[in-house]
């Protein structure tokens, strides 16, 4: 732990030692450095591989439980649920560590409970996102490790346009959970600094689905942010971003254990400077840490009555980056740097035994479960992604990455220790991409990319010792020896827009065609010559092992079309479709989501706004079976969102979320896990939900 510490301050000295060596030429048009751009394009104001997506918050009318719910109405996403707290993004059917998912380019919070009941979109206030930016394949190298996609979160930061003080509070309520959400942020900036202060509370109960059903899902989260900013002159700036999030007492449906509380602490500093007149033309750094402190129990789960558990985890998340943008010459910009994560997770499970095998025991026995083993993964990088603009209209990108993954396991098990050699392991890795951007035209755009994104086992996949944290009822035992896994991905994209005329303002349309192919990929194996270690009398009697399969793939699309007419009224059309196949077990990867489709209209004006969503979601019958996959039905619902500024400052909303109150769950879901009279089906989505939300800003 010492080393990477040592490591990122020695990082952060030899940023701050260059830029003050370094002379940068005055200018008086220079304007504020900005810290967290990540899709760096140039002269190309369009990018099929790329997106970026605006949060209008008070314009979604619906208060999002946590970040994963800004994912919804993104086109090739989907939400895996465990309830009403803990939700994942999955894109283009990767998920969890095929995901790199941060904020401000490059912090990171690692979950703390094997079971994710805390993934990093609890630990950030929703609210606080300004917009998220989306590669959506390993396309680029510098910012860590990529397989899947980058998920990058940008938290709102004042600019030129907020001088002097401001802020805002909101207020929203859901009808279906009597659910409240209270939200206030002060922001102030002059030239020279700008500070933002925020916090938010929620309050879910638990919601019904469209049979009436209650669902266990209620919790409540309060969060708070500080972050300030120093422009040290005209090109340089430094800024520290402070923020805790406090989880409490909240019902996971889909999972044995219930959280009882979940706290984090996360820290960022980030420094930039930008030269003039120099082929060096920006020096940047990140440094972050973070911490997460979870407990978990089934006190309040039937099988409390046979066994009293209570599960303490701790999860400590460190990094930093440094990079410099080298431009020789007006034809090339090149961007090369280090960066480094450290991983370490720690904790037991507490267990009481009152009756065994049926039997009351006279005395309870108590016993200790080793959880994480006191393990830990640091991943130290080196990049260099050059982009070549051969024209006014084509732009070639080159990237390369190299990884040092090493993983350590402190204080194993006796079993897992029997199963294993565990001495301190490193592997390398090696990852680069390759893509051609062509401007067709003013109002067409042609991308062809390639991408070999590697990324190793994560914590669960090496360590994890006899515990159930999949979808299934399986315990799953880590295997400290996994290979690392490979995507080879390649796409094609494209993004066009047309002036209409006779009423019709203009058409926008945009697709992606990718294929994927897989090497050691990782999945887990029933292992019949091991025997289940808890309640060994249950079924399944045989655990699952992590293993690496060789042959998988995956392809798909997407596509979206806007008609904007009559100046103020739209159509829009979204579809996506995922095909993923593991050709070693003859059947679907894992959380494959089924073909989706939006159809949406709307009416825009500046102070009155309307929009109908019709959700289309296809049957999925292409499932993993070894996974506990079940067959989903298709569904449709109907959303509906209306907003207005009656005066000045105020932003008033209404929304009737799955209109016409439908029964129906998402296949990505979990399944009900030890809840009292609720069997292992899939957990249904919230019926009819009512919104009403109320913004004020000053």
């Amino acid at each position: 732990m010492r080393k990477i510490y040592g490591m990122l301050l020695c990082m952060l000295i030899s940023t701050m030692s260059f830029a003050q060596n370094k002379k940068a030429k005055d200018t008086t048009t220079q304007k504020t450095v900005e810290l967290n751009k990540v899709i760096i394009i140039g002269n190309v104001k369009t990018d099929p591989t790329h997106s970026k997506v605006s949060n209008k918050y008070d314009e979604n009318i619906i208060q999002p439980k946590n970040v994963a719910d800004l994912f919804k109405n993104i086109n090739g996403f989907s939400t895996i649920k465990r309830g009403n707290y803990a939700i994942d993004p999955s894109f283009r059917a990767s998920q969890y560590e095929q995901l790199n998912v941060q904020y401000d380019g490059g912090t990171k919070a690692m979950h703390a409970c094997p079971n994710r009941m805390d993934p990093i979109t609890t630990h950030i206030i929703p609210e606080e996102i300004a917009k998220i930016e989306i590669i959506k394949g390993p396309y680029t190298v510098r910012y860590g490790t990529t397989f899947g996609g980058i998920i990058n979160m940008v938290t709102k930061t004042p600019g030129i346009d907020d001088y002097g003080f401001h802020g805002n509070a909101s207020f929203g309520y859901e009808d279906n959970g009597n659910s409240i959400s209270n939200m206030l942020a002060l922001k102030y900036a002059s030239e020279k600094y700008d500070f933002t202060v925020n916090g938010g509370y929620k309050d879910f109960g638990n919601y019904k689905d469209g049979s009436d059903l209650e669902i266990p899902s209620s919790f409540r989260s309060t969060d708070y942010g500080v972050k300030f900013g120093y422009n040290l002159s005209e090109s340089e700036r430094v800024q520290a971003h402070w923020r805790q999030s406090f989880g409490r007492d909240v019902l996971h449906a889909g999972l044995p254990m219930d959280t009882d509380y979940d706290n984090s602490s996360i820290l960022s500093l980030d420094y930039k400077k930008e030269y003039t007149n120099s082929k060096v033309k920006s020096l940047s750094s990140k440094l972050y840490y973070s911490y997460v402190d979870h407990l978990m129990t089934n006190f309040k789960r039937p099988n409390f009555m046979m066994v009293e558990a209570e599960s303490g985890v701790e999860a400590t998340t460190a990094g930093g980056k440094i990079e410099l943008k080298i431009v020789p010459n007006e034809n090339w910009q090149l961007y090369s740097g280090l960066d480094a994560t450290y991983i370490g997770r720690e904790g037991n499970r507490n267990r009481l035994v009152k009756i065994m095998n049926g039997n009351p025991l006279p005395m309870p026995m108590s016993f200790t479960d080793k959880i994480w083993q006191d393990s830990q993964i640091t991943d130290i990088g080196v990049f260099t992604e050059a982009k070549w603009f051969a024209s006014n209209s084509t732009i070639f990108n080159f990237g390369l990455r190299y990884n040092a993954v090493i993983s350590d396991i402190k204080d194993p098990a006796v079993n897992f220790a029997a199963m294993y050699d565990l001495e301190k392991r490193t592997e390398g890795n090696l990852s680069g991409t390759v893509s051609l951007k062509k401007v067709i035209s003013p109002d067409f755009t042609l991308e062809i990319a390639y991408g070999r994104g590697v990324r190793s086992a994560s914590m669960v996949e090496r360590f994890i010792n006899h515990f159930t944290v999949g979808q299934d009822p399986y315990e799953y035992v880590g295997n400290p020896n996994l290979k690392a896994e490979v995507n080879n991905q390649f796409e094609i994209g494209f993004k066009g827009k047309k002036d209409l005329t006779n009423g019709f303002n203009k058409l926008t349309y945009s697709s992606s065609f990718y294929y994927s192919f897989f090497e050691n990929y990782i999945v887990g194996i029933v292992d019949e010559s091991l025997n289940r270690l808890y309640m060994p009398m249950l079924e399944p009697r045989h655990p699952k092992v992590f293993r690496n399969l060789d042959e998988a793939y995956k392809t798909g699309l997407e596509a979206s079309m806007k008609l904007e007419f009559m100046d103020n009224f739209f159509l829009k059309a979204d579809i996506a479709y995922v095909y993923a196949k593991n050709k070693d077990l003859k059947e679907s990867l894992p959380l494959t989501p089924p073909l989706t489709t939006k159809l949406g209209f709307g009416f825009e004006k500046k102070k009155f706004w309307a929009n109908a969503t019709f959700n289309l979601v296809c049957k999925q019958d292409k499932i993993a079976e070894s996974f506990g996959e079940t067959y989903t039905k298709g569904y449709e619902t109907l959303d509906i969102r209306v907003g207005l500024k009656p005066i000045k400052n105020i932003t008033v909303g209404l929304a009737a979320i799955n209109l016409f109150d439908q029964t129906y769950n998402d296949h990505l879901s979990f399944s009900f896990n030890n809840q009292s009279g609720l069997g292992r089906v899939p957990i249904n989505e919230p019926g009819r939900n009512l919104t009403a939300f109320l913004q004020y800003k000053f």
